[in-house]
């Protein structure tokens, strides 16, 4: 009798997962050597980052931005305002440097569908910046210093209502909604609903359901993107991304100015909110997993580089709620894809605390024959190809700095070849060097 999830070990979950990703279901490959590849990558990537000590090779991945758009001539402007141009424009960029798996299509966001609901988190192409350019955060205290408590006791009406009001300027009438949890008996029941029929509020709604016939458009054009990449051979290297509860905190809702002065002035309630998001930042990524087969969740870390946070601060403030997160994901069977951007040098001591072989870290500008020797036989590490070497380095370099990576992480499985953060106007020549070069001198003996 097969086993129910529920009654699965963590490892069993893992292998589950595995094994879908490896064998999707609803996949008919486009050749035999489709096949081959797919499962040739799927199996090198496994094996990477669960330590098996005689993979074939490196595996070697990119991670762009806006990057597959500059390749074909195009400005990000003209990917976001014309979904029709992403899936071929994401397509040739795969397919053309052939990397052991793609990152989806996601990138540009539909341009129409943010100006629908008045995007205010971000500047983007062609609102705000130029087409040409790439997105810019605007960070700002859209949950308010003293909105804590009513963050921590009723954290759903806030995400569901106040913040997507300060975030989305259409949405902004939404914030005068009441909470319909008192809706408890017959009498009175139509007290809570008077807000709804407010001229404010039913604008609020048309626009919502405005920007949603605009998502149902876009996700029309992109939708299968990645069916299409693993037929024709390629997998996605993750399946969704999910957050630390310090960055949901410090990058959407307080901003960094404001997280950083709660962590002095109110330092119990920060902790109590990151106490609360972290299981809705586990459920996203088990969730994801479970539904696209893919174990692999992408884990960006935005604010716990060096430099941001005091050794005490990490091990008070970003530490402990990251590693339940990731641990929650673990148990669930997942394997989180760790961005560590910006240097991790002072925290490679701390973050070893994990089980073995159920993770992969990738670094931006860590030393990385520090973290290779600090989780060697833990978990699975990767990344650290520099942007100015991607931007204005020569061909030698990028083999040189290629096989060096390899020379210092590679031995005996454990490394993945990457950049060590998203890029858009590179060298062309670089990127393709890059994955030639994995591919030649990454074989393991």
């Amino acid at each position: 009798m097969e086993k129910q999830w529920e009654d699965m070990s963590s490892d069993e979950k893992q292998e589950a997962l595995f094994a879908r990703w490896i064998s999707p279901d609803g996949v008919k490959f486009k050749s035999p050597e489709s096949e081959r590849l797919y499962k040739e990558r799927t199996t090198r990537i496994k094996d990477a980052l669960q330590l098996k000590k005689k993979p074939d090779r490196v595996p070697v991945l990119l991670i762009p931005s806006f990057a597959p758009a500059y390749y074909s001539g195009l400005t990000p402007y003209d990917v976001m305002y014309n979904s029709e141009k992403v899936v071929p424009t994401w397509k040739k960029f795969y397919m053309d440097f052939q990397p052991d798996g793609h990152g989806g299509c996601e990138v540009p966001s539909p341009g129409k569908f943010l100006e629908i609901l008045d995007f205010k988190l971000y500047k983007w192409p062609g609102h705000g910046v130029t087409k040409e350019t790439t997105y810019q955060c605007l960070e700002g205290e859209y949950m308010k210093a003293d909105e804590y408590d009513l963050f921590i006791h009723n954290p759903l009406h806030f995400l569901n209502y106040i913040w997507p009001a300060r975030v989305f300027g259409a949405l902004e009438p939404l914030q005068t909604l009441p909470p319909l949890a008192g809706v408890t008996e017959m009498y009175g029941v139509a007290f809570s609903f008077i807000p709804y029929g407010t001229p404010p509020v039913q604008a609020a709604y048309k626009a919502l359901l405005e920007a949603g016939s605009e998502a149902v458009k876009w996700i029309g054009t992109i939708g299968n993107f990645g069916k299409d990449m693993a037929e024709a051979g390629m997998p996605a290297y993750v399946a969704a991304p999910t957050k630390a509860p310090f960055d949901v905190i410090g990058d959407t809702l307080r901003g960094t100015k404001g997280i950083m002065m709660d962590i002095y002035r109110q330092p119990d309630k920060l902790l109590e909110a990151m106490e609360v998001l972290t299981p809705m930042f586990i459920q996203m990524g088990a969730g994801a997993a479970k539904m696209f087969g893919n174990p692999l969740i992408f884990l960006p870390l935005h604010k716990g580089a060096d430099g941001f946070l005091s050794d005490a601060q990490y091990k008070k403030f970003y530490w402990p709620s990251l590693k339940n997160v990731i641990m929650g994901l673990i148990n669930e069977g997942v394997v989180p894809f760790i961005w560590a951007e910006g240097g991790y040098n002072s925290r490679l001591d701390i973050i070893g605390d994990l089980p073995k072989g159920k993770v992969i870290w990738l670094f931006d500008q860590t030393d990385m024959a520090e973290a290779k020797k600090a989780l060697n036989g833990i978990a699975c590490v990767g990344g650290n190809m520099p942007m100015d070497l991607l931007t204005v380095g020569s061909t030698q370099d990028a083999i040189d700095h290629t096989k060096r990576l390899i020379d210092i992480c590679g031995k005996d499985g454990g490394y993945i070849m990457a950049n060590g953060a998203f890029f858009d106007k590179v060298k062309w020549d670089n990127l393709k060097t890059i994955v030639d070069t994995v591919k030649k001198y990454g074989v393991y003996k």
